[in-house]
C-alpha cells in the first residue's frame, strides 16, 4: 500500500492528494459557474424573448463570479502553502 494511502488522519488524506485536490476543483468550479450562468441566460432569453442579451449577461456574470472565486481560492491556497512551508521549516 502506498505511503500516502496509509497516512490518513480523521478521514483527511495526506500527501499529494491533499495538496493537489483543491487546485483540481478550482477549474471545475470556474467551468460550472460559466456554463451554468450561460444556460441560465439562454433560458431567460427563451422565457422573455430578449435574445441574445440574457445569454450575454449570464455569461458575463458567470465569468466574473467564477474568476473572482478562482483568484480568491488561489490566494487562500497560496497563503496556506506558505504557512505550511514555514511550519515544516520550523521543526
Amino acid at each position: 500500500m502506498p505511503p500516502a494511502a496509509e497516512n490518513e488522519t480523521n478521514g483527511t488524506p495526506r500527501g499529494w492528494r491533499r495538496d493537489i485536490g483543491p487546485f483540481l476543483t478550482m477549474g471545475m468550479e470556474l467551468a460550472i459557474a460559466v456554463v451554468g450562468m450561460f444556460f441560465l441566460g439562454r433560458w431567460a432569453d427563451a422565457q422573455w424573448g430578449i435574445a441574445p442579451w440574457g445569454m450575454f449577461v449570464g455569461l458575463g456574470i458567470g465569468v466574473t463570479g467564477g474568476f473572482i472565486r478562482f483568484f480568491r481560492r488561489a490566494v487562500e491556497l497560496g497563503n496556506r502553502s506558505t504557512a505550511d512551508d514555514k511550519e515544516r521549516n520550523a521543526h
